[in-house]
């Protein structure tokens, strides 16, 4: 945008009112100067606008504060805060333009910020937060920043409006130090390999203050907060794909936490084995829980929620006959699909998007526990189990929870078992809970009169007699017998049971007990 004050005021006296109007409106829709918006596109970016067009069905509805400081030369103060429709659905979207002080902070941008928030609070509708923006301007920081009204005042808000409406953020470029919080606030972070950062120093200051020698991209890049921080929940390669995903992570929520999620078609399962032949009978053997997943839920409706970051648990949105749910699930593929302190605090984020919600969650066990040694009791593994016990303890969303085979110790617990209080616990003919495995049970019953066993072979043959003897004794027939489980399932029948069970519990009562808030173990 290249007008200045006096250009503006020559065309004034040039042109009527209604026509001023159209001119500045349709310079300030233009962003930056055709420089800024060129170098823009030839990064591999889109241009802001055309993010919008890509993520609204048919346009926007209405756009507010296009003109603020249009006549420094700042159009829209380096954002552009709207509503249009996703779905159909209202969304209410703060999108920052690069192109226009690479998308900083001013003493307008905040105030723009903040009432769009209001606006989606006030009127019960999701926020979109489409970021590319190198931070707060310093020059501005006396307007903006010490007040009570203020560039923190937009974080306040995502908290106040955390659990009330969906909030989603997609990184398309830079955002640096305080503006790092808002894709941190949000329920869900997109990232696009190559352009998004997020940092609370650059690598500039840390090599000032700290001495560390480091690059942006390790630092705080995308690959890097997906794999590594768990920052990013979705890694992927463009801005286009970006929106595709703000959209279809929209599609499985309400618009408002008093809102059910919106239903679709059922669709069958993809093609493939049956869950029977999929699970395997013998603990021993690994399977693949995604195919397991694919087998269960409506063909191709799996999003995954931070699939590159502990990985052995997965997390993620399906539908089972067009309802959405919410699925945990231990990933026998990837370190044995133990319980570590990542897996845990992803775990109790997406049971708390999912109860904010209104989600159905399920839950797939095949765990041996939680991980044990020195290196993960340093890392707060006890601390981190809790937030996950204690995340699923608190859910009042409908949970049931499906034994596809191990289910030991802390781990059951963890993953929802019977004495969380589900309101089903389901088992395979494959399942097989117990306090711990045959190994450690083994060891710890008869572990003296093992070592006094001074014979290898001797030792081997008695081990593996008493393991043999244990895992006979892990009977899910035995459960069901004691009445611990609510029903024990054909595996190939599992789909129909849970769509059965599904459309009944989401009819109960979900009343949370009454107090101000739980503490949450960190």
């Amino acid at each position: 945008m290249t007008q200045t004050t006096e250009s503006i005021n020559t065309t004034a006296e040039a042109l009527g009112p209604h026509e001023e109007l159209d001119a500045r409106l349709a310079a300030a829709r233009l962003g930056g100067s055709e420089k800024q918006r060129r170098k823009q596109v030839e990064a591999g970016k889109m241009l802001v606008r055309d993010r919008l067009a890509l993520l609204f069905d048919d346009g926007w509805s209405f756009e507010d504060g296009l003109l603020a400081r249009y006549d420094e030369g700042l159009p829209g103060d380096a954002v552009v805060t709207c509503v249009g429709k996703v779905d159909g659905r209202d969304v209410v979207v703060i999108a920052n333009d690069y192109t226009v002080k690479a998308g900083t902070w001013g003493k307008r941008t905040f105030e723009k910020i903040i009432r769009a928030q209001e606006l989606a609070d006030s009127t019960g509708v999701p926020i979109v937060y489409l970021f590319d923006s190198a931070g707060a301007r310093i020059d501005e920081q006396f307007e903006s920043f010490a007040g009570r009204r203020a560039w923190g005042n937009i974080f306040y808000n995502q908290v106040q409006y955390s659990g009330r409406v969906p909030q989603v953020c997609a990184l398309f470029g830079p955002s640096p130090a305080g503006s790092a919080y808002v894709p941190a606030l949000c329920d869900l972070t997109i990232m696009v390999r190559g352009h998004a950062t997020a940092y609370l120093g650059s690598p500039r200051l840390a090599q000032m203050v700290t001495g560390e020698d480091v690059t942006l991209e390790e630092m705080g890049g995308a690959e890097m907060h997906s794999t590594v921080s768990g920052l990013s929940d979705v890694l992927v390669d463009d801005d286009e794909e970006a929106i595709s995903a703000i959209r279809v992570w929209l599609s499985y929520l309400p618009s408002n936490w008093q809102q059910e999620p919106p239903m679709t078609e059922p669709v069958d399962p993809s093609d493939g084995r049956s869950i029977k032949d999929i699970v395997p009978e013998v603990e021993s053997e690994v399977f693949d829980i995604h195919e397991l997943i694919d087998a269960l839920v409506d063909d191709s409706t799996f999003f995954p929620y931070k699939d590159l970051f502990a990985p052995e648990l997965v997390t993620g949105f399906a539908r089972i006959n067009g309802r959405s749910v919410g699925l945990v699930a231990n990933q026998p593929t990837v370190k044995g699909g133990v319980i570590f302190p990542d897996s845990s605090d992803k775990a109790a984020r997406f049971i708390w998007i999912c109860n904010a919600f209104n989600i159905p969650i399920l839950f797939l066990v095949d765990i041996a526990g939680y991980m044990i040694g020195s290196a993960v009791e340093r890392q707060g593994i006890i601390r981190h189990g809790a937030k996950m016990i204690f995340a699923v303890s608190e859910a009042r969303v409908p949970r049931i929870t499906v034994l596809l085979r191990k289910a030991y110790g802390g781990g059951y617990l963890a993953m929802s078992g019977a004495p969380m209080q589900p309101d089903a616990l389901i088992a395979l003919p494959t399942a097989k809970p117990a306090l711990m495995g045959p190994d450690a049970a083994v060891n710890g019953i008869h572990f003296n009169r093992i070592q006094a066993i001074e014979d290898p072979d001797e030792r081997a043959a008695f081990i593996a007699e008493k393991q043999a003897e244990y895992a006979d004794g892990i009977d899910v027939f035995k459960i069901a017998n004691e009445n611990a489980v609510e029903a024990v399932v054909p595996a190939n029948e599992l789909r129909a049971e849970l769509t059965a069970r599904l459309a009944l519990y989401v009819r109960r009562d979900r009343t949370a007990p009454a107090r101000r808030n739980g503490v949450t173990p960190v």
